[in-house]
């Protein structure tokens, strides 16, 4: 039985309705994209899921109907990290990683930290005054800290650097290997995405147009000349 699996929903913004039946799994352990141009639909799946936008059909997580907020969703250990980083940047480094989670240990501190050293030195700065990719970084540490079975990421690589994207990803997939975090990640850069994950949906106007294993989705015409450019 998948972790995660959506089956015909829809999302609506007052009139405008975003998703038209939208279906799609994610099997626990794994990485799986979302692809698609803007106005797709990538977004709204991921609100849909973390309960941020009006939506029916069904939306199944560890085998029950997922909360219809956002505080349910984290309560039953699905992080969200949306586009846009979502840092609160009037708070330090430090601020922002404790209201990840108010009642973790020193330990979860820790772990976090593993993976983002950097971040103990900078324990104290201003999280405004980093640069794009470390306020990136730091959005995606202060999700770790409620050590999720579900992380959402919403456009990580945008607006960074080929670099510092080549390490989120990097981070990522360590997290995934050695956690066993199951990540549904939606991207418009193709290649990246397909990289990172084992499985891969695209979006257009708001339904499934293709969806196969990251490989197939390599092969397949339309998807290499709409998103890999070639």
């Amino acid at each position: 039985m998948p972790l995660l699996e959506l089956s015909d929903v829809t999302a609506d913004y007052g009139a405008v309705r975003a998703l038209h039946g939208v279906s799609l799994s994610v099997d626990e352990g794994t990485v799986v994209s979302v692809l698609g141009a803007n106005g797709a639909g990538k977004t709204t799946t991921l609100r849909a899921i973390s309960g941020t936008v009006r939506t029916s059909g069904a939306i199944t997580y560890a085998g029950k109907a997922v909360g219809r907020s956002p505080e349910q969703a984290a309560r039953t250990g699905i992080a969200h990290v949306p586009e846009g980083r979502g840092t609160f940047v009037e708070l330090t480094v430090w601020e922002n990683l404790r209201l990840g989670a108010y009642t973790a240990r020193r330990a979860e501190f820790d772990r976090v930290l593993a993976y983002f050293p950097w971040l103990s030195e900078r324990r104290d700065q201003q999280a405004g005054t980093l640069s794009g990719g470390e306020q990136q970084m730091l959005a995606l540490a202060r999700a770790l800290m409620a050590r999720p079975r579900l992380l959402l990421l919403d456009e990580p690589s945008l607006g960074l650097a080929p670099m510092i994207v080549r390490e989120l990803f990097a981070i990522v997939g360590r997290l995934n290997a050695e956690e066993k975090l199951t990540v549904l990640v939606v991207e418009q850069n193709a290649n990246v995405a397909l990289d990172a994950s084992q499985h891969a949906y695209v979006l257009e106007a708001g339904r499934v147009a293709v969806e196969g294993t990251s490989e197939e989705l390599r092969r397949n015409e339309s998807v290499r000349r709409s998103y890999l450019g070639y």
